[in-house]
């Protein structure tokens, strides 16, 4: 299609003509007209114009465009008709249009907006016409046809967000000049409270940004550039305007947007400003500490420059700018800037991350809930399981049904069958790249048809009723957050309504090391359309039967006045989300996400006093600064602590303690009711905040000096308290510590990094039972568990090593002792979950149960494209009875189970070291680091500088007494077999001693396979000679010029007689011929890489 041709099509309206005779979609069939839609007193009369596969196109003539706000609210009501759409709203007789299209982030359903007025602002959506055609040949599914709406209009947010921080980084660094008055002796790139607040400024400036283009600030979309010009003009005439900062803003922030009546006098000047509490915009620490502050307006006449080259949105919007940006933008500046947290063993925690923990804990722990209230709900023959049955497919995930519709070719089919003979033969082609059609993002045929047998075995388990337990949606990796939210809305069980809204309101949620606040993000989007639905579904009960639901409907009616979805975040804000972090600036960044979050979803109303927007909640009693792992998490740890002086004292003590623990308790309960109760009376609330800040402080002091004198340290206490920044748990959330027994669900990523007593500035204390793991990632999962109560869920990303090395032993058992137990193994090579960080990474999902489970994935490897699929696919095996001291298995499948007990069993349990020595003059060399090969040497391999042979540091000897054996070895160590046990027990980095405990015993090998063996070994030796390269370089170094010589080695040229040495062990095991072929085929798209698609 032609530019002009389209532009003739927007100019006429006629999306009709555009879709059905341009780009080849169907007239719809049947009625076209959707029922009528009322919104906020407007209807909505939408109709179908066009149709693929059931993917409808909608068109809507409307007198105004809608806002963000109410286009979700009809997106909420279309869904019921039209699932997957893109419906276009047109202003009659002009060029202004509106088109949403519904998009996944991450597994949940939001609204792209597009909206233009002219041809010039349409033009970026001519670009996006070419992926929604078709052709008269096209054969798509429907869910080929939402990947091609998705990938046009999902907007790249992560390019963005890129590009607005490079910017970001470089006016962070340039304000910081600007300040004076912080410390000016001291270097400003090291004056530490200088560059805080700088951040504490430019935050507060970003929140205002995006609130000015809502027109929260005096209706003005440039508000705060307008000031600034004004405010310049004023100098010199006006003694009130001396500068921007001390002039205008610091009144702006205090007396303005954090003050609840603003008088005729601050009007004049500073235009309607509504009340925005919340505390983000109370007088700052920093502020009280330094009088004589300033920043120079020069700061902001350059930061306002650089802010205004960009479009600020508050939802997912696309303009032809392509410079939209939206708040997750402040996550990633906080990560990846501000703090450096890298440096401290923190990293940018991506939203698909975030959702797939928060999911599998959250969801499944609110099911528990009602299940603890009324357990027939979940009998195996009940609605809800009933309900599931009926599903068929649905809440497999669609990743996992791509290409169930298709055809498998006759030459991949003809490998299915595994009783036949010649399977290796008959799947010769199952190697080879799987077409499009049929296929994930670089899936090969192998892989392909895994996943579609494991998509089957899971429907048939639906739809046979064998799924009757919350924990099997994490199992089977069944979309537990669609499931819940659908039965909420279908089932006629008030009760359990009820009882999912109770458990709802009451559900506690931590991140103990919350940086900028990803988790607790994802916890909000998760709770909010499950509040939404109890909501709508307790709305209907109460219409049809006034008895039911009085005092939620109460409550619901009493609480909002700017709209129902400001109340559920309010809520889930104020109930429901709790964090910690040791970094002051980052529990900032993350109440202010929470906060614009909410200010998103209101409209501004001029009638209204606080032009429709109900005071943000105050969280600073919710997300709070301190160091999770030092201090008293709970009662049991402070009357440990409780042991010297005489009884007499040490109970009066107590008494002293709970008396100001529960008066701390009662005074938040009021802070937080005053918040919930809507007060407008603004001394009443900072009457609540004080007295709870000073009782706080009161029972702090009395808790740090006891534990001060518990530690018997040389410091003195001020320099102890600086240092260790202790957070008593059961002090700073007592009602949750003691009157729950804990949070209900903890998530997060804790810091990784390795802890000694000399290097930290603090000590962590010598009751922490996996203190020898020495890593500080380690102490929150064990903290954590302190925190949590006995029906807790609990979900963390932390290095892989946590499962796989002998030193993390404490922390294994931490993991799996009396709880089942989900472990999902990520590997960082080709590509890695964590941008900028080489880490093997594991997520640990687990709850308590009275029967102990552990289940395990495979080590999961893939490519970029693969990524957004990664999370959808992932598969559980059982792995309870097979863990090891140190290491818990990265099963591939229930499959490999098989060939782990023919080891054992063979073998007699006897392993490989039995039979090495410790010196002889028969050795074999091994390379400590293995990415997809083990690379093992007969002979030192070639590594000269300056013509003098050295010994590299890559490779270690093992000895053996005799030849045959050392070259069996050989054989065996390059085995697929053996790489294929490397990677289920190790930690996947360095080769140690136990990575050699593979289940072999040479005196029950037979003489002919051990012949075999020797064999293939001399011939492997002399195809890596062969295959070697020896490169030369030339370096420099302190100094020193030199040239080294060394031998490369490229170890999958060699592949066809390594196949030959598995086809030995093979037979010496008594593996089936589908076995071998699992283990000669095991990771063969990342060890051949480019080779596996050559002739």
């Amino acid at each position: 299609m032609k530019r002009n041709i389209f532009n003739q099509y927007i100019t006429a309206s006629d999306f009709k003509g555009l879709f059905v005779s341009e780009m080849l979609w169907n007239n719809p069939t049947g009625a076209t007209q959707l029922p009528e839609i009322t919104i906020d007193n407007t209807t909505f009369h939408i109709e179908q114009i066009a149709e693929r596969k059931g993917f409808q196109i909608l068109y809507c003539h409307v007198e105004q465009i809608p806002s963000s706000a109410i286009c979700k609210k009809i997106d909420h009501k279309i869904r019921k008709n039209a699932e997957n759409y893109i419906c276009i709203f047109i202003l009659p007789e002009t060029l202004h249009h509106l088109w949403i299209a519904p998009v996944k982030k991450v597994e949940k359903r939001d609204v792209v907006l597009i909206e233009y007025d002219s041809l010039d602002k349409a033009a970026f959506l001519f670009e996006k016409m070419e992926s929604l055609s078709f052709s008269l040949d096209d054969n798509l599914t429907i869910l080929d046809i939402i990947e091609k709406v998705q990938a046009a209009f999902l907007i790249n947010s992560e390019k963005i967000t890129k590009d607005f921080y490079a910017g970001f980084k470089k006016e962070h660094s340039n304000f910081a000049k600007f300040i004076t008055g912080i410390d000016d002796h001291i270097d400003e790139k090291e004056n530490k409270n200088k560059q805080w607040y700088a951040s504490v400024m430019l935050n507060r400036l970003m929140f205002c940004y995006f609130i000015q283009k809502k027109e929260f600030l005096d209706g003005d979309v440039d508000y705060l550039r307008h000031k600034l010009e004004w405010t310049r003009n004023q100098e010199g005439e006006d003694r009130f305007f001396n500068k921007f900062y001390k002039g205008f803003l610091v009144n702006l922030f205090h007396d303005g947007l954090n003050t609840p009546k603003h008088n005729h006098e601050f009007e004049k000047i500073y235009g309607r400003i509504p009340y925005l509490n919340g505390g983000m915009f109370d007088v700052h620490q920093i502020e009280r500490e330094y009088a004589n502050l300033d920043i120079a307006d020069e700061a902001f006449i350059s930061l306002f420059d650089f802010f205004d080259k960009w479009h600020w949105h508050l939802d997912d919007r696309m303009t032809a700018s392509g410079r939209d940006i939206n708040p997750d933008v402040l996550g990633y500046i906080f990560e990846q800037y501000i703090n450096d947290r890298a440096q401290m063993g923190a990293y940018y925690t991506k939203e698909d991350i975030t959702e797939y923990i928060g999911r599998n804990t959250i969801v499944p722990y609110l099911m528990d809930a009602v299940k603890r209230k009324d357990e027939k709900h979940f009998r195996a023959n009940s609605e809800l399981w009933l309900y599931l049955k009926e599903s068929g497919d649905k809440y497999i995930y669609d990743a996992m049904k791509k290409g169930v519709d298709q055809t498998i070719p006759e030459e991949i089919a003809i490998g299915l069958d595994t009783t036949k003979p010649n399977l290796l033969e008959r799947r010769c082609h199952w190697n080879e790249r799987t077409p499009e059609a049929l296929a994930l993002p670089t899936e090969i045929w192998r892989e392909t048809i895994e996943r579609l047998q494991r998509y089957n075995n899971i429907k048939e388990k639906i739809v046979k009723g064998e799924i009757t337990d919350v924990n099997d949606f994490i199992t089977y990796n069944l979309n537990i957050r669609q499931f819940v939210t659908d039965y909420l809305a279908h089932t006629q069980d008030h009760l359990f309504v009820k009882h999912f809204y109770h458990a709802l309101q009451h559900v506690t949620i931590l991140d103990p090391t919350c940086g900028s606040g990803a988790f607790l993000f994802a916890a909000l989007n998760i709770l909010e359309p499950l509040y939404e639905v109890c909501i709508n579904r307790v709305q209907e009960f109460n219409a049809k039967n006034p008895q039911l639901f009085k005092q939620e409907i109460q409550e619901i009616e009493h609480k909002y006045r700017s709209n129902i979805q400001y109340f559920i975040y309010k809520s889930i804000i104020l109930r429901n989300l709790y964090g910690v972090d040791i970094m002051v600036e980052a529990t900032e960044i993350a109440k202010l996400r929470l906060f614009l979050k909410m200010v998103a979803v209101v409209e501004v109303d001029k009638r209204d006093p606080n032009l429709g927007l109900d005071p943000l909640p105050d969280i600073d009693f919710n997300i709070r600064c301190g160091n999770t792992l030092v201090g008293y998490a709970t009662q049991k740890e402070l009357e440990r602590d409780l042991v010297q002086g005489d009884m007499f004292a040490i109970e009066e003590f107590k008494a002293k303690i709970n008396d100001e623990m529960d008066k701390v308790a009662r005074t938040y309960e009021i802070f937080k009711d005053v918040q919930l109760r809507q007060v407008e009376d603004m001394v009443a609330f900072k009457r609540a905040k004080h007295e709870l800040r000073d009782r706080l402080a009161q029972l702090n002091d009395l808790l740090n000096h006891k534990m001060f004198g518990a530690v018997g340290t040389a410091a003195d206490y001020d320099a102890w308290y600086k240092s260790h920044q202790p957070f008593h748990w059961l002090a700073e959330f007592y009602e949750i510590i003691n009157g729950h027994g804990g949070f209900d669900v903890i998530i997060g990523n804790p810091p990784y990094v390795v802890y000694t007593d000399k290097a930290f500035p603090y000590k962590i204390n010598k009751y922490y039972t996996t203190r020898d793991c020495a890593n500080l990632y380690a102490f929150c999962v064990e903290r954590s568990y302190q925190l949590l109560n006995n029906k807790f869920r609990f979900g963390m990303i932390v290095p892989n090593s946590s499962i796989s090395a002998n030193k993390m032993s404490p922390l294994q058992k931490q993991i799996t002792i009396n709880k089942s137990c989900w472990i999902s193994n990520y590997a960082w090579r080709p590509s890695k979950l964590f941008e900028g960080a080489d880490m093997l990474l594991a997520i640990i999902l687990n709850t308590d149960k009275n029967k102990p489970q552990t289940f395990s994935t495979i080590y999961h490897k893939w490519y970029n494209e693969y990524r957004k699929d990664l999370f959808s696919s992932i598969s559980y095996t059982d792995v309870t009875d097979i863990k090891i001291d140190g290491s818990m298995p990265k099963l591939p499948s229930s499959f490999v189970v098989n060939i782990l007990r023919k080891m054992c069993s063979r073998s007699q349990y006897h392993l490989l070291p039995e039979f090495i020595n410790s010196f002889s003059s028969y050795k074999l060399y091994y390379f400590r680091a293995v990415q997809y090969w083990f690379k093992i040497l007969d002979r030192e391999p070639i590594f000269e500088e300056d013509g003098v042979h050295k010994t590299t540091g890559e490779m270690k000897p093992l000895y053996f007494d005799t030849e045959d054996k050392c070259k069996a070895t050989i054989a065996i160590l390059s085995s697929s077999l053996f790489f294929l046990h490397y990677i289920i027990w190790s930690s996947c980095q360095v080769v140690n001693r136990r990575d050699f405990n593979f289940f072999i015993d040479f005196n029950s090998l037979e003489d002919n396979n051990l012949e075999h063996l020797v064999r293939l070994s001399e011939a492997l030796q002399q195809d890596y000679q062969q295959n070697s390269h020896v490169i030369k370089r030339d370096y420099s170094k302190k100094g020193r010029n030199f040239t080294m010589e060394k031998q490369h080695f490229f170890i999958k040229f060699s592949k066809p007689i390594i196949d030959e040495i598995d086809k030995v062990l093979a037979r010496h095991y008594g593996f089936t011929e589908e076995e071998l072929d699992f283990i000669i085929n095991y990771d063969i798209k990342y060890r051949m890489g480019d080779e596996l698609n050559e002739e």
